[in-house]
């Protein structure tokens, strides 16, 4: 079975497994509890927050679990919300093409009062920093832009962003998901107030992130209850959960230039032989993309019948977000960067890993090519695109 799917989930490294099983086996005391048992949990609970804080160059009272990314999403933009009703800014700006933990979070302040604006991405999938100057105003009380985008992959620049943000007085949010643990991320050089990080996507376990917030900055509540995580976040920690997390953020981090020199490597030669597929495109930025995502739109075909016959090839592979791969609806990040729905429809998103050889990538091209000519034989589409009835977008 051939793996490329990293961004939706990625497997366990074995040294996180080993740390989360002998904090499972040896430290599994509730850490809010005075006895031995509750403070050896505890000081595994405060490393992990000392060795997360350490590779995004935060400080550890800075950190704070949540379950995943999008609890970290919700509570960093309602936090944000928060303090901007507070001093009567009720705008937010962020991005057409946002996970959706953040666009259904700015859907519901919407109803409960703020003006969202979402900039453009362009054909390109990138932001443009001077557009996020122009849309800032004198009530905006946040900016929330995705560090890399899950789909498309592309890298936004955040540092320039992040710089407008500071100079403006505005609070500035990036959900790192897919950014944490595959490029250098330093909340102090970007500029960044707020951000949110899930463990399953840096070979860390489902179910447990973290939020950065910046000193001084007052979270609010989306879970009340006992005073875990300094009163910010109730409920007991998920300690071996965590200590594995910060296992596989530091081993990702060591090896950080190293695989995403390999994994830039294996994405172009990827590139380079789908782009041989008639009618078909490189969605996203060919440059400012993460290492290890390649996502194509092929002409007259549908996603799904591509996924399904890939995975019959023994390729395990995605047509999109993770979240959202159950819907029949295209995506709406290829529909922000303008794909027609016919040409959304058709997408294919690999995202390859560390251990991807030459050999996985000549298996990849040979069996995706094979799998859209089929599919192509058969298109009503297709053949109306042949016979000059349709004309083709691509």
């Amino acid at each position: 079975m051939l793996y490329v799917d990293n961004a939706a989930t990625t497997k366990m490294s074995a040294a996180a497994i080993n740390v989360m099983t002998t904090v499972i086996n040896e430290n599994w005391g509730n850490p809010s509890s005075l006895y031995t048992h509750g403070q050896s949990a505890k000081e595994v609970l405060e490393q992990a927050r000392v060795d997360i804080a350490a590779v995004i160059d935060a400080q550890p009272r800075e950190i704070y679990f949540t379950s995943g990314g999008s609890e970290a999403d919700n509570q960093a933009i309602r936090s944000a919300a928060a303090l901007g009703r507070k001093k009567g800014k009720m705008h937010i700006i962020s991005s057409a093409f946002e996970h959706h933990a953040v666009l259904h979070t700015l859907d519901k302040l919407k109803s409960e009062g703020f003006e969202i604006t979402l900039l453009d991405v362009h054909e390109n999938g990138l932001i443009r920093p001077e557009e996020v100057e122009a849309a800032i105003r004198e009530d905006t009380c946040l900016v929330t832009i995705m560090y890399a985008n899950n789909e498309i992959g592309t890298i936004q620049p955040i540092r320039a962003i992040g710089e407008i943000c500071r100079r403006k007085n505005v609070l500035f949010h990036v959900d790192a998901v897919q950014a944490v643990g595959h490029i250098p991320v330093s909340v102090a050089l970007d500029n960044i107030d707020l951000l949110s990080a899930s463990a399953h996507k840096f070979h860390g376990p489902k179910g447990v992130g973290f939020l950065y917030a910046k000193k001084g900055i007052a979270l609010s509540n989306l879970i009340e209850g006992g005073a875990q995580e300094r009163g910010k976040r109730a409920g007991t920690e998920n300690v071996p959960g965590i200590a594995a997390m910060a296992t596989a953020l530091k081993e990702a981090n060591e090896k950080l230039e190293t695989n995403a020199e390999h994994m830039r490597k294996m994405r172009d030669l990827l590139i380079e032989g789908l782009r041989q597929i008639p009618h078909s495109a490189l969605n996203g930025d060919e440059v400012n993309r993460l290492p290890g995502n390649v996502n194509f739109c092929f002409e007259g075909i549908e996603g799904e019948s591509l996924l399904l016959l890939l995975d019959d090839k023994g390729i395990c592979a995605s047509s999109g977000s993770a979240c959202t791969s159950g819907s029949l609806d295209p995506s709406h990040v290829l529909l922000a960067i303008g794909r027609v729905h016919d040409v959304a429809h058709g997408s294919l998103r690999l995202s390859i890993g560390e251990d991807i050889t030459e050999a996985d990538v000549e298996y990849l091209i040979r069996s995706v090519t094979e799998v859209v000519t089929y599919l192509r034989s058969f298109s009503p589409i297709w053949r109306d695109l042949m016979a000059g009835k349709k004309q083709f977008i691509l």
